[in-house]
């Protein structure tokens, strides 16, 4: 589907974001093992964690949708082996952290996902899960999925992390739920702690000593309500897009700004941006409060390559407003987004220059120079829907063309709608 986004000058009003996708993918996967049944409020329904629902469901969970909301009837620690292949879809996050929970099953299964899924790099996980105990095998000896999984008989190791990675910390985690002795996992740089609150939400055993997170074997657990707050990755969109449109002013409600995520936050200030923002309440664990953005003149920087892990799935929409700021912005500390749902590097440079804006892109870095997007570019998603939203708020000012725009519905359902009713439109 081609989207077909005519100048916008002026972008007004208040939105509520649909629920966070880390947090949603982690309450369906400790929902499912609780004993009881429980309600995960507001979470992310979309192509992602719709596919985290159904392999839940496929271990034995029962999971159902009740409005907004998911009612989960646990399966307890020990899940059902199941009768078909577990597909992934395009969800990174599914495949890392229920390979993590599956090792520690006495049970077979085989996880698959869509051709993007099939690409990105799994030995990370399955290399640590191997040292536990787990028996995986994949493409490339394990490298890459479709993965086979044999789990049970874990042992708890101490695993230092050679990229920051949420993804790998998080699998082995929940492995360790299931293994003899302690696991523990060392950060190189703090990552995104989602996971290590839901475990405290639910009582399971989690510590943290600075970079080093420690879990051991869980007993049964009770279901316990779990409330999903507004997902940061996707406010981003729009608090980018109210920073470089004229006569704009947009503000989130409800966003979680667990400040292992709100890395963007601190860059755009850096950059410029009339921005503001509260912590109101905690939701489970979770501050959540409000972001307000107002249109700005940016201007260039050079990016602290340590912010990079706080704003990971963040980076193409700083390039969009990098795009529009005044001077050079440089990115560095971007090798993980080379193994993304797309080549993201490459993805965001190629966009730029569809918009004809100077760039050049390096193994692990960006340079963008800023102040000439051009009006009617046209924005190739690369079956990325971070990329696909990213760029069409680069373009939004002076119009721009976005193919295979469906693919923001993997994170974001009502992407095109929102954008629509704040440049009303709609």
């Amino acid at each position: 589907m081609e989207r077909l986004i005519s100048p916008t000058h002026s972008l007004k009003g208040t939105l509520r974001v649909p629920g966070d996708k880390s947090v949603t993918h982690r309450g369906l996967m400790l929902g499912a093992l609780a004993q009881g049944e429980s309600t995960l409020y507001y979470p992310l329904k979309a192509g992602d964690t719709l596919s985290t629902a159904q392999v839940m469901r496929q271990l034995g969970a029962e999971i159902t949708e009740q409005g907004e909301h998911f009612r989960i009837k646990g399966a307890g620690l020990r899940l059902k082996e199941p009768d078909d292949i577990l597909d992934c879809g395009n969800a990174g996050t599914l495949m890392r952290l229920v390979a993590g929970l599956l090792s520690g099953q006495e049970i077979f299964a085989v996880l698959t996902g869509d051709a993007s899924l099939r690409r990105r790099p799994m030995g990370r996980v399955t290399l640590p899960l191997r040292q536990m105990g787990a028996r995986i095998e994949g493409r490339e000896n394990g490298q890459l999925a479709p993965l086979a999984i044999r789990g049970g008989g874990l042992r708890g190791i101490h695993y230092e992390l050679p990229v920051a990675s949420a993804q790998v910390k998080s699998a082995l985690l929940l492995a360790g739920l299931f293994a003899e002795e302690d696991t523990e996992v060392v950060e190189p740089a703090p990552t995104r702690d989602h996971t290590e609150r839901v475990f405290r939400h639910y009582g399971l055993p989690i510590e943290v000593e600075g970079r080093l997170i420690r879990t051991r074997r869980a007993e049964p657990f009770a279901a316990k309500d779990l409330t999903v707050p507004g997902d940061f990755s996707s406010a981003a969109f729009f608090i980018v897009a109210a920073l470089i449109t004229p006569d704009s002013e947009v503000t989130l409600e409800g966003v979680g700004l667990n400040p292992t995520r709100t890395g963007l936050l601190t860059v755009l200030k850096e950059m410029g941006a009339d921005l503001s923002w509260e912590v109101t309440e905690g939701q489970d664990g979770e501050p959540v409060g409000w972001i307000r953005a107002r249109s700005s003149q940016l201007r260039g920087v050079v990016v602290d390559p340590q912010l990079i892990p706080l704003m990971v799935d963040e980076v193409p929409i700083l390039a969009a407003a990098a795009a529009w700021a005044a001077g050079e912005t440089y990115i560095p500390g971007l090798e993980e987004l080379r193994v993304k749902e797309s080549d993201r590097v490459a993805a965001i440079a190629k966009n730029l220059q569809n918009l004809g804006v100077p760039v050049e892109a390096g193994p692990d870095w960006l340079r963008i120079r800023g102040g000439h997007v051009a009006g009617g570019g046209l924005v190739e998603p690369f079956h990325d829907h971070r990329i696909a939203m990213a760029f069409a708020v680069c373009g939004l000012p002076k119009g721009v063309t976005v193919q295979d725009a469906e693919w923001a519905s993997i994170s974001f359902p009502s992407f095109w709608e929102d954008l629509e009713r704040l440049a009303g439109k709609k």
